[in-house]
């Protein structure tokens, strides 16, 4: 069986992929495609890892594990898909030790202790961290970034560090990222690399976050355009939702509001440069695949 991990980041529409994944579960369930509900694994998930911490789980963990996790109607599964982004952690020990997400990748080796027997890959959606580290703030009950970080200096903050520990601890695990930033133009090759399908294989929300970010009369247009044009690929179906989205994209929900104390547009410039040049050295990794568009 393949076990698919997603874990985040926070802060990422973690939850509106999910339930973009749910939308299509009997769709996918022909495929061998299981997507179980997140209350029968989450809880019960940190709970098991938090009891072991580095200890080696018993030979019956997966057994009990999925026995929780799968309805007896499920049916035979080849791809097993799991979505938790407090895996590594709660966003306010995010940063505990100034490291991010310190236990990332002793918890995908405890996991994949646990599922042994089968294959396990991750999905890791990533973040610009000069909007990501002010939206987690916003879900923690700190009250400044320096208590968030813990020591880290925010500019410091590299994905390519968290992605390279795990490629190093778990060389054989496939790792598969992408930019928050680009979803609305890759929703629904993201939704195909998670349940593994062609990709042609449709997708229903295949465009949900294109219309989170447009006009409805441009999200109109636009399915209508797809409708008249039947036969497009995938290559010439992103040159129209660019197109589509230069004109009818809604600006109040693209730009985020930065106002945190100390930054100004250099320092946000700056780190935006960064986080492109780690994207860089991130789709060079070994065992990992960068989804663009």
């Amino acid at each position: 069986m393949q076990v698919v991990l997603h874990t985040g980041l926070h802060q990422t529409d973690s939850d509106r992929l999910f339930k973009t994944l749910l939308r299509n579960r009997d769709g996918l369930r022909p495929e061998g495609v299981a997507i179980p509900g997140p209350g029968k694994y989450r809880k019960l998930i940190s709970e098991m890892l938090n009891a072991l911490g580095d200890g080696r789980p018993s030979p019956d963990t997966r057994d009990v594990l999925l026995d929780s996790i799968l309805d007896e109607d499920t049916g035979h599964v080849d791809r097993l898909i799991l979505s938790h982004e407090n895996l590594f952690s709660v966003p306010k020990i995010a940063f505990q030790g100034g490291t991010v997400y310190r236990k990332a990748e002793q918890r995908l080796r405890t996991l994949c202790d646990i599922f042994a027997q089968d294959s396990v890959e991750v999905f890791i959606a990533l973040r610009n961290p000069a909007t990501f580290l002010p939206a987690l703030l916003t879900a923690t009950p700190h009250d400044s970034l320096g208590a968030l970080l813990n020591g880290l200096d925010p500019s410091q903050l590299r994905w390519s560090d968290l992605i390279g520990r795990i490629t190093t601890a778990l060389p054989n695990m496939p790792v598969t990222v992408w930019c928050d930033e680009d979803s609305p133009l890759i929703w629904g090759e993201v939704i195909r690399e998670f349940a593994g399908v062609e990709p042609t294989h449709p997708i229903i929300g295949a465009y949900a976050r294109m219309a989170d970010i447009m006009s409805k009369e441009g999200m109109t247009r636009f399915r209508t355009y797809l409708a008249d044009s039947p036969g497009l690929t995938e290559i010439q179906t992103r040159r129209v939702m660019v197109a589509f989205l230069d004109k009818y994209a809604d600006d109040t929900m693209i730009e985020d509001e930065l106002d945190v104390p100390g930054w100004d547009q250099d320092l946000v410039h700056a780190m935006t440069e960064q986080y492109e040049e780690d994207l860089f050295e991130i789709g060079r990794m070994p065992g990992v695949t960068l989804i663009a568009p």
